[in-house]
């Protein structure tokens, strides 16, 4: 055991004041909590610097009864709860619980408040730290719930709860909630699923098409066989809302009186002007082009995201009364400053449209590959040489080099600066390449145009040894021994572009910062109160997920500051994280239909979305990334069926709210907050509980399976009915659609039966613990005839 400071508090204050001024580095042990068991066997790799004693403060131990109920201080032993009278008489399910705790020399140590705030026994996370290397799974920062594929005899059967941010979810940078939607769709909710998605992302159909998807990647699935084709799910619901814009596009209810511009029809402004529209401001967005959308609708090739997606997308902003002035360029045709004074709010995501110069020999004579792609879009069929170079290694310069490839051209060749596993462009746009034979040279640089007079003949490289230096600056380092030319007569620079902040004009002086507008990273907000930025005018080039999350967090910020409250989106969770079991089962992901590549065009779209059978298979490969420990707490299942309150040094909390907010019953509380009384109210006459529990051994043991019943008889029919199950889930939980069939009835052999049925009901066992269902039906059974 390591080395820590061990302090006895003598009062609740100077508990606190110990637990506060650590700032998370000291821990409260009151007898039950295990974290000497925890410290001893080395389970965490991050230990407390201080243990604070609670056991040695005056006042909180305690059994009482008055006007409100019965009341137990936090520092009650267990063996006093079980031996005590009033207990027996009042909630005899309470004794019978604290009791059944381990064995009686625990009991004489361990308090009520230390039972509540203990951690969990599952064997993965209870695997010392040190021994054979560590096992990080999800409570302990890691990203598996190692017992839904391992050993979990004893884990829940109604699904996990979340002790962290998925990985998926924390590895997407606009933090969209994929388990939740994933979960909506298994459940056959397109509503929902589209509802938790388009909380954060009002343009689903397109992100989905564009995407890196760096969710994938953090896929837990890729520890077994291979992730989740989120692309293809998201591109499944985005494509259902665009097919039912009236349940998904609607006016808000209320006008707030504000006007906000934006200036530039990017994946950021469009967000922006999406969420402020929401908290019923009038919007309007001022686009240069013919067309809004920015590089969605000009720059990205219509095989990656056709313009009809991208043009309904913009019709149903506009159905919302989004208001788009095209052809209207700010700092040209309207001055910024005149902007200014007519809008409360403006937000700029102008992009980066300027050829970067990279400063080789004969630049001049190549072309910029955005304004390529732009006019392939827009009008240009024809090929732009018979054996074209692309320079560049990046999304940008695979979509230049297929387009210039589907154009006609003979042969084409990207040169990269980066190394094969290094490239920026994503792994299926390589793919994709270079099944159109297009030749990808890694880890060279150019360094002079090779011409002829006013013809371009090819180009000079020079081996690149690496690109970034230890810091992750863009430092290339070249190897001038390493040298060859490649031969083209066309070539197309794709390496990245910069903005223009000409538009600002001589008034708007805001801070700028290597030519990006500088904005607070939080708000968005620029030098100049009331106007915002986002997208690439702040950032550089960057993917269209990212300068969506910098509308949505602008649009957040500039209702703050124009005092009007965003519109309340509803984030309830119902009940457990839900899998279906066979998802467990090694599979192959779900792939898009793709045309073959002769078949492939600059103007169709290379692949087709989903089926609805193939959407819901793919749906069941998503494991929710939920822990799967129980609780084992005898008292909170007690506790939870009495309805009681548990009051802390800072609140009073229904047993509910203390119990199931969280898989980490201690998470609930603040680094400071200690619980002081257990309370339990309404034992009158009439009342009765019970409690049953499964285990192995009569002593020692945890329960496999709990039920806590309590009721009120009346006219020989139950009322009231409070039933909480244990052991079965991440939580102690109230079996609802149980207690509501009960309410009414008279106990029997049927009614008892019925009710067991409907306990299990939505269970999810696994691999090995499928016996605990039959074990739960026959303890909700007897729970319910026990008299």
């Amino acid at each position: 055991m390591q080395y820590f400071d061990h302090v006895n508090a003598r009062t609740l204050r100077e508990a606190a004041d110990y637990l506060r001024s650590s700032k998370g580095s000291a821990k409260a042990m009151a007898g039950g909590t295990d974290l000497l068991g925890v410290l001893k066997d080395r389970i965490l790799p991050q230990y407390p610097e201080t243990v604070v004693n609670l056991k040695t403060i005056e006042g909180l131990e305690y059994i009482k009864q008055d006007h409100q109920g019965l009341k137990i201080g936090a520092l009650t032993k267990l063996t006093a709860i079980a031996e005590s009278d009033l207990i027996r008489e009042k909630c005899p399910s309470l004794a019978r619980a604290a009791d059944s705790v381990a064995t009686p020399l625990i009991r004489n140590l361990a308090t009520i408040g230390g039972n509540l705030c203990q951690d969990v026994r599952c064997w993965y996370y209870r695997y010392p730290d040190d021994v054979g290397g560590a096992m990080q799974c999800l409570r302990k920062g890691g990203d598996l719930c190692y017992a839904v594929r391992g050993e979990n005899r004893y884990n829940s059967i109604f699904g996990g709860m979340k002790v962290s941010e998925s990985p998926c979810t924390a590895r997407c940078p606009n933090g969209t909630d994929i388990p939740g939607y994933i979960s909506r769709l298994r459940a056959g909710d397109m509503v929902g699923a589209a509802r938790i998605i388009m909380r954060v992302n009002p343009m689903p159909a397109i992100t989905a098409r564009v995407c890196g998807y760096f969710c994938q990647e953090g896929c837990s699935r890729n520890a077994c066989d291979e992730n989740v084709s989120i692309s293809a799910l998201e591109r499944f619901v985005g494509d259902y809302i665009l097919d039912h814009v009236d349940e998904f596009f609607t006016a808000p209810e209320q006008e707030s009186g504000k006007r906000v511009a934006i200036v530039g029809s990017g994946p950021g402004g469009l967000t922006a002007a999406y969420y402020l529209r929401q908290a019923g401001h009038a919007v309007t967005v001022y686009e240069k082009m013919a067309e809004a959308g920015g590089l969605l609708t000009y720059a990205i090739p219509a095989y990656r995201l056709p313009k009809e997606c991208v043009g309904r997308t913009m019709a149903a902003f506009e159905k919302i009364g989004i208001t788009f002035r095209l052809k209207t360029e700010i700092g040209k045709d309207i001055r910024t400053e005149d902007l200014d004074e007519q809008y409360d709010s403006i937000f700029f995501d102008t992009g980066a449209w300027k050829r970067r110069i990279i400063g080789i020999e004969g630049e001049e004579m190549t072309t910029f590959g955005l304004e390529f792609l732009m006019e392939v879009k827009q009008w240009m069929k024809d090929k732009p040489g018979r054996n074209v170079l692309v320079i560049g290694g990046g999304n940008v310069a695979v979509d230049v080099a297929v387009t210039a490839k589907r154009l006609g051209a003979v042969s084409v060749t990207m040169v990269c600066l980066e190394a094969e596993k290094e490239l920026p462009a994503s792994i299926d746009e390589l793919r994709r390449a270079r099944e159109e034979g297009v030749v990808i040279l890694p880890q060279w640089s150019p360094t002079r145009v090779l011409r002829d007079d006013d013809r371009i003949k090819g180009l000079d490289l020079v081996r690149c040894e690496s690109v970034f230096d230890l810091d992750g600056k863009f430092a290339p380092v070249f190897d001038d021994t390493v040298k060859k030319s490649v031969s083209g007569d066309s070539i197309l620079v794709a390496v990245g572009q910069r903005t223009d902040l000409s538009f600002l004009g001589k008034d708007i002086d805001l801070e700028t910062k290597n030519g990006l507008i500088a904005v607070d990273p939080e708000s968005q907000m620029t030098s100049k109160p009331g106007l915002f930025a986002g997208g690439e005018v702040t950032s550089g080039p960057a993917t269209v997920v990212m300068a969506l999350k910098s509308g949505r967090k602008a649009a957040a910020a500039m209702n703050e500051y124009l005092g009007v409250k965003a519109a309340h989106v509803s984030s309830e969770v119902n009940g457990f994280l839900a899998f279906d079991p066979q998802g467990v089962l090694k599979s192959a992901r779900a792939r898009l239909p793709e045309r073959l590549p002769a078949d492939r065009s600059v103007e169709a779209e290379d692949t087709s979305g989903l089926e609805y059978d193939e959407a819901m298979t793919e749906a069941e490969r998503c494991l929710n990334c939920g822990c799967i420990a129980v609780n084992p707490s005898d008292i909170a299942t007690v506790l939870l069926a009495l309805d009681a309150t548990i009051k802390t040094t800072k609140r009073t909390l229904t047993a509910e709210e203390f119990f199931t907010s969280s898989a980490v019953v201690t998470n609930l509380l603040d680094d400071d907050e200690l619980v002081t009384e257990i309370m339990v109210s309404g034992l009158g006459k009439g009342h009765r509980s019970v409690y049953e529990k499964f285990r192995v051994r009569s002593t020692i043991d945890f329960a496999i399976v709990s039920v806590a019943f309590a009721y009120e008889v009346g006219n020989d029919k139950i009322k009231n009915a409070r039933i909480a199950l244990g052991g079965v889930a991440p939580v102690a939980f109230r079996a609802r659609e149980v207690e509501d069939y009960l309410n009414g009835r008279t106990v029997s052999e049927d009614v008892a039966a019925e009710a067991a049925e409907l306990a299990v009901k939505g269970a999810i066992p696994l691999e090995k613990n499928g016996y605990k269902i039959p074990v739960l039906k026959t303890m909700v059974k007897r729970a319910v005839l026990k008299r």
